[in-house]
């Protein structure tokens, strides 16, 4: 008998819970930034950059549901295109200029994301089939 974990399809839950757990990440990165006294643009960066990717992800949504369905995928597409791309320069212009500031930005905003993945997965598979 084979289990069917991840061949049976399940609703898409919200996104609203795991964002606010990887923004809670954040908020809690910041007070170890502040007392190891890091530089805390790293931190900064890391926010806005995770803050930035939620608005265009809002903003994807919004268009997704005005749209048909060959267009929506399209725009998904290009979504998902669009904000992997811009984080990387993003996070390339700023280790060419502070390579410090970037590893911190970079390392911050992976624990947030890592956190917000991990909490979407278990309330994906968690879900009723």
């Amino acid at each position: 008998m084979r289990s069917a974990v991840f061949t049976e399809p399940r609703p898409e839950p919200s996104h609203v819970v795991p964002a606010l757990v990887g923004g809670l990440v954040l908020a809690v990165a910041l007070p170890v930034f502040l007392v190891a006294g890091w530089d805390v643009a790293g931190w900064g960066l890391a926010a806005v950059l995770y803050v930035g990717v939620h608005a265009l992800n809002l903003l994807l949504a919004r268009l997704r549901g005005s749209t048909g369905s060959v267009a929506a995928s399209g725009v998904q597409a290009f979504g998902l295109f669009f904000k992997s791309i811009g984080l990387l320069v993003v996070l390339l212009a700023t280790a060419v200029a502070n390579p410090h500031l970037a590893v911190a930005a970079a390392l911050t905003y992976a624990l947030a994301y890592t956190a917000e993945l991990g909490l979407s997965l278990v309330v994906y598979f968690g879900s009723p089939r």
